[in-house]
């Protein structure tokens, strides 16, 4: 089957919704962001709604609207990471994104980072993108290969048939089926295949120093490079920039956080998909396990900050779970 012909993703009678209706509902699925109309009625044409299947969370959006844009703010608000595989479905979109200007036609593929500002522009003219959101931590983490963001796969390019193929079967594949686990491994992989990295849009760390943006933006790389890893500390990161501690305390300061928190909750997020995963995989892996392989070595610590973060212990999430072992 072509997603791009798929009868319940293209060519619809779009419904006519409320401006908040929209905005509430994608706000619900894929975080804070803030549309923005051409014209000053209430009403967009189209819909933003969630897909669940094979054990996956798609965005599926459509709308006639101006712009719709995410900034540092909304992304401070927004404790939920993710990578958002996006493909366009129908009209065109522009994508501001990491630095670099795109435009989407019908078939292109674009991956987009939940922790960097974006901007999505339709001039008002209709416009249906399915985004896929694929958990940012795993993505970087379990990862042999650099991949970029913000690169523009063309429609007819090999990879984005690739990807648009893969999708098109998790459409028909239900997440009791025994294959669905190796098919959403097969996504992640063939996603970081596609864009692997060319190497020309990584930043220079001698470059970085000119604004606490920029730095910050390099720290957050190396974070997600790095996140397993014992050094990984706020000492190592300004090591590897050729800065001062107390400059990078202040960096992250400027932003009400401090860099210890981010390194712990990013592992805690990598955790909790590992978590979530064993469940899946029905593994004989202990969470005290993932809990170290994450790069915590105090399961007392781990335990009470998982708790904080997501208001439930990592125990609760097995809880329906079999034949996997729970201690901690």
């Amino acid at each position: 089957m072509e997603l791009l012909q798929h009868q319940n993703l293209v060519h619809r009678n779009w419904p006519t919704v409320t401006y908040d209706e929209w905005a509430d509902d994608l706000r619900s699925i894929c975080g804070n962001f803030n549309p923005h109309m051409v014209k000053r009625d209430d009403f967009v044409l189209g819909k933003a709604s969630r897909i669940d299947v094979c054990g996956m969370e798609f965005a599926h959006v459509s709308n006639d609207l101006d712009y719709v844009s995410r900034d540092w703010d909304d992304i401070r608000r927004d404790n939920r990471e993710h990578l958002f595989l996006i493909l366009q479905l129908e009209g065109i979109c522009g994508v501001e994104h990491s630095g670099q200007q795109n435009v989407l036609d019908v078939g292109d593929c674009i991956l987009v980072d939940s922790t960097r500002p974006t901007t999505f522009y339709f001039g008002g003219q209709f416009s249906n993108h399915l985004s896929l959101h694929l958990p940012r931590q795993l993505m970087y983490s379990e990862s042999k290969i650099d991949f970029d963001v913000a690169r523009k796969l063309a429609a007819g390019d090999p990879m984005a048939l690739m990807l648009r193929a893969l999708i098109a079967k998790i459409m028909t594949t239900p997440e009791s089926n025994a294959a669905s686990h190796h098919l959403r491994e097969l996504v992640f992989n063939a996603t970081r295949q596609a864009f692997m990295s060319t190497g020309r849009d990584t930043p220079c760390l001698h470059s970085m120093h000119d604004s606490a943006t920029k730095r910050l933006q390099m720290v957050d790389m190396l974070i997600d490079r790095h996140l397993t890893e014992s050094e990984l500390s706020a000492k190592w990161l300004a090591t590897q920039l050729g800065i001062s501690i107390r400059t990078l305390q202040q960096d992250f300061q400027g932003m009400g956080v401090t860099c210890t928190t981010v390194i712990r909750d990013k592992r805690l997020r990598l955790a909790k998909e590992r978590i979530e995963q064993l469940k899946e995989q029905r593994s004989t892996r202990t969470i005290a396990e993932v809990a170290y392989s994450t790069g915590f070595n105090d399961i007392s610590y781990f335990n009470r900050s998982f708790k904080e973060l997501f208001d439930c212990a990592p125990t609760d999430i097995l809880r329906s779970g079999e034949g996997v072992r729970k201690s901690a």
